[in-house]
């Protein structure tokens, strides 16, 4: 099956902090992963049974509470199961006897799909972005022409650093960046896009990259984000 039609992507703005929950669809079985379940779980099933989809798999970018207060909930209407980044999992201290722990580089089957998780810690230690077909859904490690805060418990901005940078140079410039909030002027961009107009993957600097998302950012660029501009 070609990887165009292999899997459907359906984002769900819930909640009062603009939280992108994703559908990820294998078209050949139904199978549903659920991305960062929170705010409105009825909203998410509603969804899935106007699709007639099965929610098989729950998929963590990070344990901060505005992206897995639906868990439980979900819990009880499905049998779905649940993964994210075995550091992840230790920093939360939930779940460490999950067998769905992984690592990076590790790939889900949901279906027909093979999803890749990617490490990218940075906003958070086991923070993951999740790998499929021409789809890279970041979560709170890079949005839209911005990336995560690094100010939060278990933020680093020397790994927040090193994340983007491996991104920017490992992932083909069309991928299509699909974020954990809508904080930007578009829901969507391609790493093409943000490697032109997201400031955070401008930074050859490791000091002056931590200068700017610890101090600068914040009180320079306002939201929705927009692309920088050419000096």
């Amino acid at each position: 099956m070609n990887t165009a039609t292999a899997y459907r992507i359906i984002p769900l703005e819930l909640g009062p902090m603009e939280n992108f929950v994703y559908l990820v669809v294998d078209n050949a079985t139904s199978r549903a992963a659920v991305v960062d379940p929170a705010w409105d779980i009825p909203a998410v099933m509603q969804q899935a049974q106007q699709l007639e989809i099965t929610i098989s798999d729950i998929l963590l970018t990070h344990s901060h509470h505005d992206h897995i207060n639906g868990i439980d909930e979900l819990l009880q209407h499905t049998d779905a199961q649940l993964h994210l980044l075995k550091p992840e999992a230790q920093f939360w201290g939930q779940h460490l006897d999950l067998p769905t722990l992984h690592h990076g580089g590790d790939v889900i089957q949901l279906g027909k799909t093979p999803i890749k998780i990617l490490y990218t810690p940075g906003h958070t230690p086991g923070s993951a972005c999740y790998h499929l077909g021409n789809d890279l859904i970041t979560g709170d490690t890079m949005f839209v022409y911005g990336c995560g805060r690094c100010d939060l418990r278990g933020g680093d901005p020397n790994q927040m650093f090193e994340t983007l940078n491996k991104l920017r140079v490992e992932i083909p410039r069309n991928t299509v960046i699909r974020p954990g909030h809508n904080y930007s002027v578009t829901p969507t961009s391609t790493l093409d896009d943000e490697i032109a107009g997201n400031p955070f993957l401008h930074f050859e600097d490791r000091d002056k990259f931590i200068e700017y998302r610890m101090v600068v950012h914040d009180k320079t660029r306002q939201y929705p984000m927009a692309p920088m501009q050419p000096d």
